[in-house]
């Protein structure tokens, strides 16, 4: 293909910016990479943020991925301007302390004004763990249909060994912002 035509397949492209949050430990970076099929081995958990370009399907996502560490935590909402989708990660294998602090970050997340009207998905990672919970359980539990009434969101188990599952999420997301974008030329 010539670079002319490769400039002209970007040009068609529809850029997304998301946000990307979970607690340290819940796979932000692991599942990103897979997505962009880059090698497990050198994975370092994010200790401030990245950005990461994801190519899929006939768009770009560029993820503001944000280091969930307890000191990093509480900087994540200087990074939300001018995101038009939230990547929520958990670890649905994790302590109940840890599925605590997830929790509450995700109601907090859910409530931030910059965040508050865009399309979620949550990711219950781990799945091939055997303490992971379902997803009915993680929806019990962090409270999401009362919680999240009213706005758009996902929630979807998955795994590195299950990339079909990962695809799919992230199709459901785009289709949920593409909703967003025809509603917008609607008014």
């Amino acid at each position: 293909m010539s670079d002319l035509r490769i400039t002209e397949a970007f040009l068609y492209m529809d850029y997304l910016d998301l946000v990307c949050i979970g607690l340290t430990g819940s796979g932000k970076t692991s599942l990103l990479s897979k997505l962009c099929s880059e090698s497990p081995d050198n994975i370092v958990s994010t200790t401030g943020f990245s950005i990461k370009a994801v190519p899929f399907q006939n768009a770009i996502l560029n993820v503001k991925e944000l280091g969930g560490a307890d000191n990093i935590r509480k900087y994540w909402s200087r990074y939300y301007q001018g995101s038009q989708g939230v990547i929520f990660v958990l670890d649905s294998a994790s302590s109940e302390d840890d599925l605590e602090a997830a929790r509450n970050e995700l109601h907090s997340a859910l409530q931030h004004p910059q965040l508050c009207t865009l399309p979620f998905l949550i990711l219950a990672n781990h799945q091939d763990k055997p303490a992971a919970r379902s997803v009915q359980e993680i929806k019990k539990y962090f409270e999401l249909e009362p919680l999240a009434r009213g706005k758009r969101w996902i929630l979807q188990p998955c795994s590195l060994d299950d990339m079909d599952a990962l695809k799919d999420s992230f199709s459901q997301l785009i289709n949920l912002l593409e909703e967003k974008d025809h509603e917008a030329i609607r008014m």
